[in-house]
């Protein structure tokens, strides 16, 4: 099931296998049948970690999501909540409990995710329902191994809660993630890091190793290196639309929990002489890993290179199903009955991407994906920033969405150090006018994260940042890429440009530079213990882990691939996130009415 965590340089089944041990034991606590109320946002990384059959097998018979009023009917002795810990959701449970059936009672308990709470417990307490719980334990689910070489904690206000709440939370259980990385892989020797969260997760985690000095078992170190960044170091790359396959699928059809949901019209299976009848109403779900053959391949791929791709595919799975006719022993066609599953799945593959390869080039070839990203390129090249755009000005005209709107201001933001104040001025004017008042919060809320300021009196440093870490590169080639800027067709992501430096020639050749941006910029080493010391073979590559705080997009995740693939590059990169985003997510987050009905 999870063959796909076993393919990378480390083997991320370990992790998971450690989180669902843990799991089983808690369920185990709980002795008869049992029915899990769920927090909804749990479901999806849940989903990562073990499926239904392994919850099965101890004697979880019914599953409930959690909601107000009283739970549904379940001839089972225990209800387990599987929550996050919030207090509006302690209300619901309290619910919940106060409208149990007095006359057939039921265990309850409570499996916090990922840490217990004395807040919340409070707030049970204030509501009278405290002592109606058996167990209140907590799961401790804090990187969730997503592919062979991605991790995430989904935290999903990670970035709000560190850069406009001051909540460190979010950083602490990066911290805790990153201990319980090392008891499973062996201590990392070498920290690196840029930004205050970066810092502040690099001393937390050298103050838990010294709390922890020798509980930890003895094993050889899997990674060198581990470099953690702050998202606010580079604000510009996730405002950015993507550009590779992976990328476009999550800008466009959001990836939630490595699926996907897709319009099922594309993807009707039509039989002879039905015509277009009965055409499914359900979204199509897929999932998306590279235990796909198929989507391994083709996710990191510069999309224009895409349709090249799968055209060559078709024609190696038509070759391999005309080689039925060439079978003419027995043995022949045991051999090609043997390989018939495969080779129709992957002709399955081919057709569910055919048909997302087309719908993605929909929007990618309509004029208004061309302006947009055109104007985008302008900014990021350093043209006109400093002065209202007048394609931003159609926009809002025209009521585009409006978080597309936000991210185009805030890329001329940061591509211009801050916008002139009769600039940022009529843009916000113009926002509010047309989108409504209720958004002045959010404008706040973006000037206070650094995304969307007037001009200070400092100099622009972003053409200095872009020229010295060379983040524009001209002609870039998009089908056989020689460049990690392919992801973005011309901008190279400098966050992955700064994991790039420190990789060869280190960070001491950039130190200007690092200056310019924001955070400070560290380097520490960790003891490991004696006789645990690496001998690297000749050849043999380093392993970084790299860490990015406050969430990363799937097209920094592509550029470090094409990194760690590159022959010369000495460097294989693990990535883990606080949160997987894109521009849109990453600015909702940032909203504070985001569910309310946009424009």
């Amino acid at each position: 099931m999870a063959s796909h965590l076993f393919c990378g340089r480390v083997n991320l089944n370990i992790l998971r296998e450690a989180a669902r041990k843990d799991l089983r034991e808690f369920l185990d606590k709980c002795s008869g049948s049992k029915a899990i109320v769920w927090d909804e946002y749990l479901t999806g990384p849940f989903g990562l970690i073990a499926q239904y059959s392994l919850l099965k097998e101890h004697e979880v018979e019914k599953m409930f999501t959690l909601k107000g009023g009283r739970i549904p009917s379940a001839a089972v002795k225990n209800i387990v909540f599987f929550v996050r810990p919030r207090l509006e959701l302690m209300d619901i449970i309290a619910e919940n409990v106060a409208s149990e059936d007095k006359l057939h009672p039921r265990d309850f308990h409570i499996l916090f995710v990922p840490r217990r709470s004395l807040l919340c417990e409070q707030r049970l307490k204030e509501k009278g329902v405290l002592n109606s719980f058996t167990n209140i334990d907590e799961y401790i689910l804090d990187l969730i191994p997503y592919d062979g070489d991605l991790l995430s904690m989904e935290s999903e206000s990670s970035f709000r809660e560190c850069y406009l709440e001051s909540d460190q939370t979010s950083l602490y259980h990066a911290a805790k993630g990153l201990m319980t990385l090392q008891a499973l892989y062996g201590t990392i020797p070498q920290i690196f890091g840029k930004g205050e969260c970066a810092r502040h997760v690099a001393n937390m985690m050298l103050r838990m190793k010294r709390e922890f000095a020798g509980s930890h078992t003895q094993i050889l170190p899997v990674f060198d290196t581990l470099l953690l960044l702050d998202r606010n170091v580079d604000l510009l790359t996730p405002l950015a639309t993507q550009l590779t396959y992976e990328g476009l699928i999550d800008e466009i059809f959001s990836i939630t929990n490595g699926y996907v949901k897709l319009p099922p019209e594309k993807f009707a299976q039509k039989k002879q002489g039905e015509g277009g009848k009965d055409l499914p109403t359900e979204p199509k779900k897929l999932q998306l890993n590279s235990a796909e053959e198929l989507y391994a391949e083709i996710r990191d791929k510069n999309f224009n290179a895409v349709g090249a791709a799968l055209s060559k595919k078709a024609k190696v799975i038509s070759a391999a199903f005309e080689e039925r006719h060439n079978a003419k022993t027995v043995g022949e066609i045991k051999q090609f009955v043997s390989q018939l599953p495969h080779m129709q799945a992957a002709r399955s593959s081919l057709a569910n991407h055919t048909s997302i390869a087309e719908l993605i080039k929909d929007i990618t070839t309509s004029e208004d994906f061309f302006d947009s990203l055109t104007v985008e390129q302008e900014f990021m090249t350093g043209v006109d920033t400093d002065k209202v755009s007048t394609y931003i000005e159609d926009c809002v005209a025209q009521k585009d969405p409006l978080i597309k709107i936000l991210r185009l201001v805030c890329m001329q933001s940061v591509c211009n150090n801050g916008l002139k104040q009769k600039v940022l001025d009529f843009y916000k004017r113009e926002i509010l006018q047309t989108y409504g008042y209720k958004h002045i919060l959010t404008l706040k809320n973006l000037e206070k994260v650094g995304l969307l300021k007037p001009q200070s009196t400092m100099r622009n440093n972003y053409p200095t940042i872009r020229k010295t870490l060379k983040l524009w590169m001209e002609d870039t080639n998009e089908q056989n890429p020689n460049d990690i800027s392919y992801v973005y067709s011309g901008y190279a992501p400098l966050s992955v440009r700064l994991t790039q430096v420190l990789a060869r020639p280190g960070w001491r050749s950039i130190e200007e530079v690092l200056k310019m941006l924001p955070g400070p910029h560290f380097e520490e080493r960790q003891q490991v213990p004696t006789g645990l010391h690496k001998k690297r073979q000749p050849g043999e590559n380093r392993t970084t882990l790299v860490f990015f705080l406050g969430g990363v997009t799937y097209a920094e995740i592509a550029a470090l691939r094409f990194l760690s693939n590159m022959e010369d590059s000495g460097t294989e990169y693990i990535i883990a996130t606080t949160k997987l985003i894109n521009g849109t997510s990453w600015i909702k987050s940032l909203m504070d009415s985001p569910e309310e009905n946009l424009p």
